[in-house]
């Protein structure tokens, strides 16, 4: 599995994890990783879990990098698949030094064009553009 198939995995999960209570998100990746034919290898399973996990930590400082880069918008008025991208993105950005800004722009503005509504792409692209001048 090659790094767009995980991210758009871990987006998935994160996705997922935005309809269960937060006790419940170990359960919720286990069943996502026993559950998933696309997730064939153990190393793929445990580097997914392991960046769900380090986003989903990460959550309360994230949310509030994206509110402070919107006008108009906050994190509780986004749709969940553009909160979910943004998530996964800023937390590239910010936190791993191995993905390149451009790179965690680009997937992400493809994942919200793949899973969002029509303008999803440019509305995630818009606010990541801004947190990266940042």
């Amino acid at each position: 599995m090659g790094r767009h198939e995980q991210r758009e995995q871990v987006f998935r999960l994160l996705f997922q994890a935005e309809f269960h209570p937060a006790e419940d998100m170990p359960r919720q990746m286990r069943l996502f990783v026993e559950d998933n034919e696309a997730i064939s290898s153990q190393k793929d399973a445990d580097y997914i879990e392991t960046r769900c996990q380090a986003v989903y930590r990460e959550i309360p400082v994230i949310d509030k990098l994206i509110d402070d880069n919107t006008v108009g918008w906050d994190t509780r008025r986004m749709g969940k698949v553009e909160l979910t991208v943004l998530r996964l993105a800023v937390y590239e950005l910010r936190y791993d030094d191995d993905i390149p800004a451009g790179v965690a722009i680009d997937e992400a503005v493809g994942i919200a064009k793949e899973y969002g509504q029509e303008n999803s792409g440019g509305f995630v692209n818009a606010i990541l553009a801004k947190i990266v001048k940042l």
